[in-house]
Formats: C-alpha cells, sequence, structure tokens
C-alpha cells in the first residue's frame, strides 16, 4: 500500500497514479491526539488497515483524485526525531577521505523542523559556503522500539520512503549542518512492506537538473536497515512516525541557487525539489576550513 499526505493534511491511498481521499474515515475512527493525523494512522495502523484495503479494491479506474493534479506533502510532518547514519557506504567513505564509517561514529540527529515537502523548495542560507545533495533510502517507525534486535527491526517498520541530506560542508557538528529549514526532502509518499518488499535490495538514483550524480543500491550499505535501526533502539526509544535514514553513496556534490534535485527509490516514486539562494547572508561560524574533505565539484560544459 502506498500512502500520501496531500492538499490541506489529507491522507491518500496511492493507486494507479489516482488518490484515494480516506481522511474523513480516519478522523472517524483514530483516537484523538496531539499530533498530526499521518502520526496517529502510523501509530494504529493495524486497526484502520482492512478498511484501507477494502476501500482500495472496491475503487474503480476513475476513482480518487490524478495524482498530477494533488499537492503532495511530507508524508511524515512531526516525527519526534530524525535518525541518520553518517557514513554507510565503502565508496562514500572513499569520496569524502573519512577515516571512519558507522561501526565507529553511531549515527546523529537531524531536526524534524527541517522536513520539507516533495516540490518544495530547499533555501540555501549563506552564500559563502558550500551545500551538497545526499540521496538516501528512508524507514518510517510503525510500533514502538527499544533495544530490537536486527532481527526483530523491520517488524517495527511502517513503511518506506526517500529522503535527501543537504549538507553544509565543514567542522561544525553534522546536526547542525544539516538541520537547517528545508534540508530534509520526503517522499513522495510511504509504501508498507508487503508492498516494497526486501529493503537490502533497492535501487536509488539521484539527479541534478537531469544529471546522473548517485546511483546505488541498499544491498552496498554497511550496516544494513535492520542493523541500523536496531542499532538506534538501543540509544533512543523510537516513536511511531519517527525516520530512520540509511547514509548516502558516493556521488554527493554541490547544489546552487536554480538547481532541480530528483531522486528516484525503485518501488517507491520520485521526489523532486528546487534549490534557492534568495535571502542568503555569509556563515557566522568558521568551519568552512575544517571537517572532512568532499569530493571537487563536477565540472559544467
Amino acid at each position: 500500500m502506498r500512502i500520501a499526505r496531500f492538499n490541506e493534511d489529507r491522507i491518500g491511498i496511492v493507486r494507479d497514479n489516482r488518490v484515494l481521499d480516506v481522511t474523513d474515515q480516519l478522523t472517524e475512527r483514530l483516537s484523538p491526539a496531539p499530533y498530526s493525523l499521518a502520526r496517529r494512522l502510523i501509530t494504529e495502523f493495524a486497526a484502520v488497515r482492512p478498511l484501507l484495503e477494502q476501500t482500495a479494491s472496491a475503487a474503480g479506474p476513475g476513482d480518487g483524485l490524478p495524482i498530477d493534479q494533488v499537492r503532495l506533502l511530507a508524508p511524515v510532518p512531526d516525527p519526534t526525531k530524525i535518525v541518520a547514519a553518517p557514513v554507510n557506504y565503502r565508496d562514500h567513505q572513499s569520496e569524502m577521505n573519512e577515516a571512519y564509517h558507522i561501526s565507529s561514529l553511531g549515527f546523529f540527529l537531524k531536526s524534524p523542523s527541517s522536513i520539507l515537502d516533495p516540490e518544495g523548495t530547499v533555501r540555501l542560507p549563506y552564500t559563502d559556503r558550500r551545500f551538497d545533495h545526499e540521496a538516501e533510502f528512508a524507514l518510517v517507525v510503525g510500533r514502538r522500539a527499544s533495544h530490537v534486535t536486527p532481527e526483530q527491526a523491520l517488524d517495527h517498520v511502517f513503511g518506506y520512503t526517500g529522503l535527501m541530506d543537504i549538507t553544509m560542508r565543514g567542522g561544525e557538528d553534522r546536526s547542525t549542518r544539516k538541520s537547517f529549514d528545508t534540508f530534509t526532502p520526503l517522499g513522495p509518499w510511504l509504501v508498507t512492506p508487503d508492498e516494497l518488499g526486501s529493503p537490502e535490495d533497492v535501487d536509488l538514483e539521484l539527479t541534478v537538473n537531469g544529471e546522473p550524480r548517485q546511483k546505488a543500491n541498499t544491498s552496498e550499505l554497511i550496516w544494513s536497515a535492520a542493523r541500523f535501526l536496531s542499532y538506534a533502539s538501543t540509544v533512543t526509544v523510537l516513536e511511531p512516525g519517527d525516520v530512520v535514514t540509511t547514509g548516502t553513496p558516493a556521488g554527493v556534490a554541490p547544489v546552487e541557487d536554480g538547481d532541480v534535485v530528483e531522486l528516484t527509490v525503485a518501488r517507491i516514486g520520485r521526489l523532486r525539489v528546487a534549490v534557492s539562494a534568495e535571502g542568503a547572508v555569509p556563515c557566522p561560524t568558521s568551519g568552512a576550513s575544517r571537517g572532512p574533505v568532499p569530493p571537487p565539484a563536477p565540472s559544467h560544459k
């Protein structure tokens, strides 16, 4: 099942390039809570799944809204945390001249307020710093997870989605360089585990202005999605709706004002955003000459 947020915080099932709006049915059945309808759906999914499956199977070919006529929103607007893998592909470790990878580095946190909707605009804050794209395969937690084993981990996943980890290069802490508002494009929707299949064999590809930049398969991860989620759960309790993202492969490169960045994740879909430097100012911190050394920017002919 593919579940999307769209328009004014509506929830829909994506089927045959159309969106079946199930917001009203969910509102009637889900418990009131001080967080988003999406998180409430994730938390109580088992109770409403039969309804959603029935709605999808009963829908005719013309039911719902064409996908190109809705405004997609980030599938989860309010996770309690975004847990991210710092170096989890060996080719990325090499291109960044990193001495260590995930086995030594653990994880870092991104601010939930950095989430950006599909077709949104990444806002570059500074005129004098480098900002890179990072393509990632992400998991959204479906059940509270604490000290789960790798064998148990995927049972706690609600769904999978695409994520871009936009990054300022330099010596500041990762959580600072990656938590600017708009620096976590997320989407286009959530795909449940039964529809996605194995998360250990998923292709992802990122382009900038149509130019291929990153291409990988999750089989190349140093720590699999299950192992990484398991480890994270031994450090912090993972709540329904939390985002766990598995790291980026080689090919990171700068994004600049006017760019269009597209991430395609097999069996999930395409996430596209624009980039703008409007309103950018000089950076107030001095980490530009420190930190890992990224690869040179691609030359433009």
